[in-house]
């Protein structure tokens, strides 16, 4: 039950990002999923790493989308910098 809802969370918190950061993005609701969780995962790393989070305490809301903004921002750049050398 925990992976689904990860899952859930990373979906919303995928797209809250994606609604932050207006724009055309390759990748369908799988890379905004991934987004999320990864994002919730930055965000909980950074976090403890400054003491804001205690081992097993759960990232919070507004980190996690900071976090998937912050990744979302990283992989516009790699994918943008990737279609412009094909072209």
């Amino acid at each position: 039950m925990h992976m689904i809802w990860t899952l859930i969370v990373g979906l919303v918190v995928g797209a809250i990002a994606k609604l932050l950061m207006p724009g055309k993005d390759p990748g369908g609701i799988i890379i905004t999923m991934v987004i999320g969780i990864v994002g919730s995962m930055i965000a909980y790393f950074i976090g403890r790493g400054l003491g804001w989070y205690a081992e097993g305490e759960p990232t919070g809301f507004i980190a996690s989308v900071i976090g998937a903004v912050i990744l979302l921002a990283i992989y516009r750049a790699i994918i943008g910098r990737n279609s412009r050398i094909h072209h």
